[in-house]
């Protein structure tokens, strides 16, 4: 265990690579002064627990808008900006599975909540492939998509302001070319888990609850993904 998180601090300090993480940009290479103190605390925090269970893991940070992935043994794959929910707030995800469209939602309630998921490898109902965080509210981790000029999002990928990330219906978004290096082959081939860090609460109430939960769990073998809503 102790080789693992010194394995892992080393990763998120960006002092160590996986070997396909390469071929991705340098800006998506984690750096000491790019990765969070949350997202650092949270990372030791899975592998000291084993908490991902010798899955892959996806850590993302609302509060500084990156995503930072995971190999099962704690090998940093890669990390990326990525678009969330446009409502700050770490409140439970609204359903959106029945008659309700999600363009029906109220901005408010456009959030990317907090917590602990078990994510798995699916595809929605255009046929893309996608990795679904929260299967019931209709949440997952997809490509840039093409949208309106007006929402800017390729401009909103690249900017340095947090804020601005904030423009999705609730579900996380990552580069094109970052899904197909990073998040396919870790998250897009088997379960995973997606922890989303809070950004109202404060990360060691989430933690708390989550080591709660998760030690009245038990283990899981890994199952067939999802089919499309």
């Amino acid at each position: 265990m102790l080789q693992c998180r010194r394995r892992l601090a080393a990763a998120v300090l960006g002092f160590v690579a996986a070997s396909t993480a390469s071929a991705a940009p340098p800006d998506w290479t984690a750096t000491a002064a790019v990765a969070s103190t949350d997202a650092r605390v949270a990372a030791l925090w899975v592998l000291d627990r084993a908490d991902h269970r010798g899955r892959p893991f996806a850590i993302v940070d609302k509060k500084d808008a990156r995503i930072y992935v995971f190999e099962p043994e704690g090998l940093l794959r890669g990390m990326s900006p990525v678009l969330l929910g446009l409502a700050n707030g770490d409140r439970d995800a609204v359903p959106r599975m029945g008659p309700r469209s999600v363009a029906s939602l109220s901005p408010a309630e456009r959030t990317t909540p907090a917590g602990r998921f078990d994510s798995e490898p699916g595809i929605n109902d255009k046929g893309e492939a996608i990795v679904w965080f929260d299967y019931d509210a209709a949440l997952a981790i997809h490509r840039l998509r093409p949208a309106p000029a007006h929402e800017r999002r390729a401009q909103r990928m690249e900017s340095a302001s947090a804020a601005e990330h904030r423009i999705s219906f609730g579900c996380i978004v990552v580069p094109v070319a970052f899904y197909e290096q990073v998040i396919a082959p870790t998250l897009g081939s088997r379960r995973g888990v997606v922890y989303v860090l809070p950004e109202a609460e404060s990360i060691d109430s989430m933690l708390r609850d989550v080591d709660l939960v998760s030690s009245s769990t038990p283990a899981t073998a890994d199952a067939v993904a999802m089919p499309a809503p």
